[in-house]
């Protein structure tokens, strides 16, 4: 899917080939530079895994290094610029960078653009002067040769295994702790560098650095005293692969957070004035009492859909019908508001395109949000890029999907309601199937981005360069999240399933809930998994996205009267736990970034098994197997009549007084959460009614 590598979220990767480097991104140059052994040049594999990630990779092959250049780019690669002597080279330029492009170059990084090197051994020797461009960030090059036969890769003395340096709040080497530097020198880092890779202290030089990475002004820089690791014949040796995208994600750019949910003209406040006007006259079931006050009010709220109506061309014949009625509402008396007609005229899921506008209004209860039937009015935008698009036609169909952004609101979406269902609205009747659901992917993103950083730094959990990107841009965030829901609604009605999977007026106890939601959620991290080895670059992003809600977030977010969402996050933290996958050791989470897929599936097996057995069981049956499985990983409380077992449930007045045995909170929090409530207690009531 390399079409998407263009889009804003990811970085923008230029290489140097301006200044007789020995590696080229683009293979037919390699093999016209060494027809021998074109792997030697290339740098074309990892111009492809970056492609893979997301990044758009361009090469910059003549003219000067400008600010201009560097301007359009996050970031810059210099790979082993050389004098014809010592290497085959693209042969474009003088290795030599004049000042004025080390002042370009160091002006950029400052600015916030990244920057990677890649050095040699024997430095010296090449004719480059890269030991300048490197000095003005404090990094110096050794002229050496590492060799350590003890620690060495292959049996070759001169293919030096570096050593790991354990990560503190940036994990840049996480899923990539092998790595052989072939033919390396070693680099000097400044005070507060962060050091990769060193020589063991059996190498000759010992102890010392291969690999830095640092921060200069608003922008980073990453070293490698070699270029060989990356090359076409050595990036799938050890973790390569891996590092260098952990690296390039590091370094580069970062994204500029969201601009925020800007506030509509002023059509729309002067409706949202009149919507908030009817609020207080406004009764739990939607009707008011005070028609003589309400009936100006709805004029008003009549007249503002009117001159907004023009800039919605495609929902005239909805933004008709909730005029009719309002003004039917308005000549009954105001009782309980009917908004049937209008609802039916109603179809975004007919009109999935990306960026199209909407004016909602209907009365309607917001979920985790108003409970009461209010006049809402909210302005959305629909987000459906073509990427997106594409997998839902080809693999994972779902015609009811429809995620949104917000524009503006009313006050019942200043709330922590993320989503617009038709099934929310006041109606005469029920019809007899909804066709369509909204999800706000901005609020969502929003959300999680706020509660997983604070957890993050609360936790000291050191973040591959990734996650952190992530948790920095609201745009990749948005993207993230539409893949995710898109996939988990899907989910609801596939696999086996024993039961409805949207439980619809389904009476049975709310672990039932919490593993279906958390079904769904292992699912999607599985199809995630896949999407990633197929190169979908958002793939990755929702496997974090998903780890860090269910862990983070979930858990801790809501009261803890039958909290299903929380329960499905405690069941998977635990289980990881349990695993040795999540560790809270020294007041410090880590998390084994390579066994993270593997924990997730292995839980997923067993809910899916649970589903799978349930179809032979009776109700009863399967909910007790249901409890028993969460509680083999969430300890019950201590009075929990159903971790007593079946006898001890009451024997008449199936399937209430059972369903009444179960306690508002049957699986408390464990002391780990109970403590992360309390320092992010802030942080999540913050996030109600966020905006982007």
């Amino acid at each position: 899917m390399e079409g998407q590598g263009g889009m804003r979220a990811f970085p923008r990767v230029l290489f140097d080939e301006a200044h007789n480097e020995s590696w080229t991104i683009h293979r037919e140059v390699a093999e016209a530079i060494n027809p021998a052994h074109p792997d030697d040049n290339s740098y074309a594999r990892a111009a492809e895994i970056l492609r893979r990630l997301g990044n758009t990779v361009t090469a910059h092959t003549e003219g000067a290094i400008t600010p201009a250049v560097l301007a359009a780019h996050d970031t810059f690669v210099i790979a082993h610029p050389s004098a014809d002597r010592w290497e085959r080279t693209t042969g474009q330029g003088s290795p030599i960078l004049p000042v004025e492009e080390l002042d370009a170059i160091e002006d950029y990084v400052a600015g916030g653009g990244g920057l990677v090197v890649l050095a040699e051994c024997e430095q010296e020797k090449y004719g480059n002067n890269l030991a300048d461009l490197l000095a003005r960030f404090g990094v110096g090059i050794e002229h050496t040769t590492v060799q350590d036969p003890g620690n060495a890769y292959n049996g070759v003395a001169t293919w030096v295994l570096g050593r790991p340096v354990p990560a503190a709040g940036e994990d840049l080497t996480a899923g990539a702790r092998e790595a052989c530097f072939y033919r390396a020198g070693v680099l000097t880092a400044p005070a507060g560098a962060t050091v990769l890779f060193a020589t063991s202290p059996a190498a000759d030089p010992p102890g010392r650095a291969l690999a830095v990475a640092l921060r200069h002004g608003e922008g980073r820089v990453v070293v490698f005293a070699d270029s060989d690791l990356f090359g076409d014949d050595s990036i799938d040796d050890l973790g390569h692969a891996r590092l260098w995208g952990n690296v390039v994600t590091w370094a580069a750019r970062v994204p500029v957070g969201g601009a925020g949910v800007e506030e509509a003209d002023g059509d729309f406040a002067d409706l949202k004035a009149a919507v908030e006007d009817l609020r207080p006259l406004t009764a739990k079931d939607g009707s008011v009492q005070d028609a003589a006050s309400a009936g100006p009010i709805v004029d008003r709220v009549i007249e503002g859909i009117g001159k907004l109506a023009p800039a919605f061309p495609h929902d005239a014949e909805y933004l008709a019908t909730v005029i009719a009625d309002l003004r039917k509402w308005q000549a009954a008396g105001f009782g309980v508001p009917d908004f049937l007609d209008s609802l039916n005229a109603f179809h975004p899921d007919t009109q999935r395109v990306d960026g199209l506008e909407h004016l909602v209004v209907f009365p309607m209860y917001t979920q985790n949000g108003n409970p009461n039937r209010n006049l809402e009015a909210v302005w959305i935008r629909t987000v459906w890029p073509e990427w997106l698009a594409a997998l839902e036609s080809g693999r994972y169909d779902n015609p009811m999907f429809v995620p949104i952004a917000f524009k503006d609101f009313t006050a019942g979406y200043d709330t922590n309601c993320a989503v617009l269902f038709p099934e929310t609205v006041a109606v005469r009747e029920t019809p007899p199937r909804f066709s369509w659901g909204a999800i706000f992917c901005d609020r969502e993103a929003a959300r999680f981005r706020s509660v997983s950083r604070a957890a993050a730094d609360t936790l000291k959990l050191a973040l591959p360069p990734d996650a952190a990107r992530l948790l920095e841009s609201q745009e990749l965030a948005q993207d993230t999240f539409v893949l995710w829901d898109l996939v988990h609604d899907r989910t609801h009605s596939h696999g086996d399933l024993p039961f409805d999977p949207f439980m619809i007026k389904q009476r049975m106890p709310y672990w039932l809930y919490s593993l279906e939601e958390l079904r769904c959620d292992l699912t999607a991290f599985g199809e995630a998994v896949k999407l990633e080895a197929e190169g979908v670059p958002y793939a990755r992003y929702v496997q974090y996205a998903i780890l860090f809600d269910r862990l983070f977030r979930f858990p801790i977010t809501g009261e803890r009267v039958r909290n299903y969402d929380g329960l499905g996050g405690q069941l998977l933290f635990a289980y990881l736990h349990r695993n040795d996958v999540v560790r809270w050791t020294d007041n410090r989470l880590a998390i084994d970034w390579d066994r993270v897929a593997g924990g997730v599936a292995d839980l997923r097996g067993e809910v899916e098994k649970l589903y799978r057995d349930g179809i032979d069981r009776s109700k009863l049956a399967h909910w007790l197997a249901a409890h028993q499985l969460v509680a083999t990983y969430v300890a019950p409380h201590p009075a929990s009549v159903w971790n007593r077992g079946v006898d001890a449930l009451p024997v008449e007045g199936f399937p209430k007084a059972v369903v009444d045995a179960v306690l508002p909170d049957e699986f408390p929090l464990s002391m780990f959460y109970e403590a992360l409530r309390r320092k992010l207690s802030g942080v999540i009531e913050a996030t109600k009614g966020i905006r982007a």
